[in-house]
């Protein structure tokens, strides 16, 4: 706790973490899939485990949208071994946690567990991604149960107008998709479709097996060479493997509610991807930027502190809250502002963000002082996760499949310590100086002035 205090007030990381061997082991088998792993302390009793995939739903065309979240769903519905209720069972035996999630360029299946059930764990994961049965009724009982969580993710605003803000920002591509896919494609899905998306995407080299907790490498590697060593090298199908580009298209999509009485708008300009020299810097925007809301004003900005923007919303009745967003790819990104406003004050609320981002762009509003606390709070930020033993997982298994590595913690921080005032004035003028921006308006948006793209100062 003290090192982390130090270091969120400023101090190299070197200081603290330099002298620490490297925790991250990395093996990779003859078929091309890498193992991962970081071992903790002998007194942890608990691992997590999954397998990390290169395959999310900006790997699907228009007529397949939806499939690698179905996957995810009919994975546990049983396998040639094991029924869904006696998959159940086994896992609740255990103690242990079975889950998954999907995202647009990662699917991931996981697993909490004791140390002791490593390997019953990762013979669960193989036989459930590798032998699932696809069976066409469970394909058909699961229609119904997409259809009702895409209605609940309709209901959460934030998951809405991201969905929409990646329609405007990437209109006609994959990243422009769903996650969960249409309602028309939910509804027709095969399991032919689900089994060549399986064939065509989760192929060794494309996988990462990751562990964290109290674990033995060498373990781990051989049992996921005896579960997962027979997975093919490449796709077993015609069908595209690869990704269309990420083309970035200023537009906006407007959906209208006389049900819903507030605005939710979403801005984003063109972002960094995870290997651009920007992307460490755009991370400190994004702290410096914070967000704010009028309920709980102190605990937004860097420090905790609410910065330039939330203090001009706060002296008006404009805007109810916001949140600062910084979304990475392979090949782009997304940097922008979600807020929430009142029908009156929406308009003069995405005028002020508006007029603060271009002021960024600028080079203004950006003291030497509110650098140094984003980059503070940033560290602190990125310390405190450590804590959860799943995020270090997370991070292994995303890591490996972005960077083909694990960054270590202390490059991390000195590299977030390496972003200078004058580095992020010119983040800022390369990402929001007079740049073109993507808009999602939802709710109540009557009052929201006509879309104009070319300009940042044009509101």
């Amino acid at each position: 706790m003290l090192a982390a205090r130090r270091l969120a007030r400023g101090l190299g990381a070197r200081r603290f973490f330099g002298a620490l061997p490297e925790l991250t082991e990395c093996s990779t088998l003859p078929n091309g899939l890498r193992v991962a792993t970081e071992r903790t302390p002998a007194e942890c009793e608990t691992v997590t485990l999954g397998v990390w995939i290169d395959a999310g739903s900006r790997y699907e065309a228009a007529s397949n949208n939806g499939s690698a979240h179905f996957l995810e769903h009919i994975a546990f519905k049983g396998t040639a071994k094991r029924s869904q209720r006696s998959l159940e069972v086994e896992v609740e035996d255990m103690g242990a946690h079975l889950n998954a999630y999907t995202s647009r360029e990662q699917t991931v299946y996981y697993a909490k567990l004791f140390k002791e059930d490593v390997g019953a764990g990762m013979e669960i994961l193989g036989d459930i991604l590798q032998n699932s049965l696809l069976d066409a009724g469970a394909v058909e009982r699961e229609r119904d149960v997409i259809l009702r969580e895409m209605e609940e993710v309709n209901k959460q605003h934030e998951e809405l107008i991201l969905d929409l803000l990646h329609e405007a920002a990437y209109a006609g591509g994959g990243l422009g998709r769903t996650i969960l896919g249409p309602e028309a494609n939910i509804r027709t899905i095969s399991r032919d479709d689900l089994d060549a998306y399986v064939r065509t995407h989760y192929t060794a080299p494309r996988m990462v097996v990751a562990a964290a907790g109290n674990l033995d490498h060498g373990a781990v590697v051989d049992l996921a060479a005896e579960h997962w060593g027979a997975r093919p090298r490449s796709s077993q199908t015609t069908f595209p493997a690869d990704f269309d580009a990420a083309v970035f298209t200023p537009t906006e999509v407007r959906r209208p509610d006389a049900d819903e009485p507030r605005a939710h708008v979403a801005v984003a300009f063109s972002g960094a991807s995870w290997t651009s020299k920007y992307a460490v810097p755009l991370m400190v925007l994004q702290t410096l930027l914070g967000q704010w809301d009028r309920l709980n004003p102190a605990a937004g900005g860097a420090g905790g502190a609410p910065g330039a923007l939330a203090r001009a919303l706060a002296a008006s009745d404009a805007c109810h809250s916001y949140v600062t967003f910084n979304t990475c790819y392979k090949d782009g990104g997304l940097f922008g502002l979600y807020l929430v406003a009142p029908a009156s004050g929406c308009d003069a609320a995405v005028a002020a963000t508006m007029g603060h981002l271009a002021a960024l762009g600028r080079g203004d509003l950006m003291d030497d002082d509110a650098v140094a606390r984003a980059k503070a709070q940033l560290k602190a930020n990125v310390i405190s996760q450590l804590d959860a033993l799943a995020h270090v997982c997370e991070e292994i298994g995303r890591q490996f499949l972005t960077y083909d590595r694990r960054v270590p913690l202390a490059e991390l921080l000195a590299r977030v310590d390496a972003v200078s005032p004058e580095d992020l004035r010119a983040t800022a003028r390369a990402f929001l100086g007079g740049r073109a921006h993507a808009m999602a308006a939802y709710g109540a948006v009557d009052k929201l002035r006509p879309f104009d793209a070319t300009h940042v100062s044009n509101f």
